[in-house]
């Protein structure tokens, strides 16, 4: 397995990561996504954008989390999470992923929310959002909504989540 350097985006990467969402996924809408949540100064949360390195140093890689509420309360979202194709699945996703959870809990975040894929994301330590009383704002299948408390001595907001309006929900 190869070892990822990571670290957070700096302003010469955003054409990479913009190149990175294109490239892993079918339309421009993540990309478009990281790119109006990197504008919403109310959502972006500097250093809390994470990119993997190659040996290279070609970047490979992007996880973000920005802000979002639970009834009011500070949450993050992690979304979206890329990789380019020809780095997928040899780790460059979970070393972003586990890199951004790690600065946000230097950062001294407490609740993650994940929209996913339910056989994936529980290794970062993700569970079913609806076990600690939250829900999307929308419906779907209680497994593909996720969340993970950083610091489990820290009191977890229950309701209903609000994302930033990037996300148009």
């Amino acid at each position: 397995m190869t070892i990822w350097t990571t670290r957070p985006e700096t302003t010469n990467d955003i054409t990479a990561i913009r190149d990175i969402n294109l490239a892993a996924f079918p339309t421009s809408g993540e990309a478009d996504l990281v790119d109006a949540l990197r504008a919403d100064q109310e959502a972006w949360i500097d250093g809390l954008s994470m990119v993997t390195e190659g040996s290279d140093g070609t970047l490979v890689g992007h996880a973000l989390l920005t802000r979002c509420l639970v009834d009011g309360a500070p949450a993050l979202a992690l979304a979206p999470c890329a990789v380019r194709p020809s780095a997928q699945r040899t780790g460059a996703g979970s070393a972003a992923i586990r890199a951004a959870l790690d600065s946000a809990r230097s950062m001294g975040e407490n609740l993650v929310l994940v929209l996913g894929h339910s056989d994936y994301y529980p290794r970062f330590g993700f569970t079913p959002a609806s076990g600690f009383g939250i829900r999307a704002p929308f419906e779907l299948p209680d497994e593909a909504m996720m969340a993970m408390a950083l610091d489990d001595t820290r009191p977890v907001p229950t309701g209903t989540i609000q994302y930033p309006a990037a996300f148009g929900v």
